[in-house]
């Protein structure tokens, strides 16, 4: 059984990847979209900087968080001045963080699934006087379903397991940035701290695992039913 203060951890960590997932998942979509169907001047350097936070050390991401995004950064200065809105040890930081560290992995599912769609249907519903917005709705939307919903769980997933950009830019705070791999770093620190790492590592690995299978249970899923349109 968990105590009071592990469960407040798997809340937190649950409450961060989730909505570090939601308002992530829309940007994701028109970064994979742009990569995958629009020339533009730039476009390497783009592509380059949506799959940095895959490449950099999760405390630089941290830091560079903590620059722009902090009390006295380049923007969140002006975030805390003109509306009010504070990130640094909050827990809509430890979000922003997450949301950052995951992104990538969800523009490359919806990247992949958008450059398998056969254009050759959406040029054929176009020639049938279908508008763009039809054709992106009853054609592109449901081919590039699979992607969209495997992104959002590797994005859940990966939002989880998010530590080193976390603890950088909010730190460890309990009940406000102490997510689970933070609250495992914690234990690890204690003397008699190791049966709750070891609960709070098993319920880890159990939430991860999850993700990842039922990413690729609704990517299977989807694939059959738009076979079987």
């Amino acid at each position: 059984m968990l105590t009071p203060e592990e469960w407040v951890a798997v809340y937190l960590s649950l409450k961060v990847a989730f909505w570090a997932t939601f308002w992530s998942l829309p940007f994701a979509v028109l970064a994979a979209w742009l990569l995958a169907r629009s020339t533009f001047p730039g476009k390497g350097l783009f592509d380059g900087v949506v799959y940095l936070p895959l490449v950099l050390p999760k405390v630089v991401v941290g830091y560079i968080l903590l620059l722009t995004l902090g009390a006295r950064g380049s923007i969140g200065q002006y975030l805390d001045a003109w509306f009010g809105i504070k990130l640094i040890f909050t827990t809509a930081g430890a979000t922003v963080a997450a949301a950052v560290i995951s992104f990538p992995l969800s523009v490359n599912a919806i990247r992949l699934a958008l450059e398998a769609v056969d254009r050759g249907l959406e040029t054929a519903a176009r020639t049938l006087g279908a508008s763009r917005l039809d054709v992106f709705f009853s054609i592109t939307l449901p081919l590039m379903l699979p992607g969209i919903l495997s992104g959002a769980l590797l994005s859940l997933a990966a939002s989880l397991g998010e530590f080193g950009a976390t603890i950088t830019f909010v730190s460890n705070i309990e009940g406000r940035t102490r997510t689970i791999p933070l609250a495992i770093y914690s234990a690890t620190q204690l003397p008699d701290g190791d049966s709750m790492a070891i609960r709070l590592t098993v319920v880890s690995v159990v939430l991860a695992l999850g993700s990842l299978l039922l990413a690729s249970l609704v990517d299977r899923r989807i694939r059959v039913m738009i076979g079987r349109a």
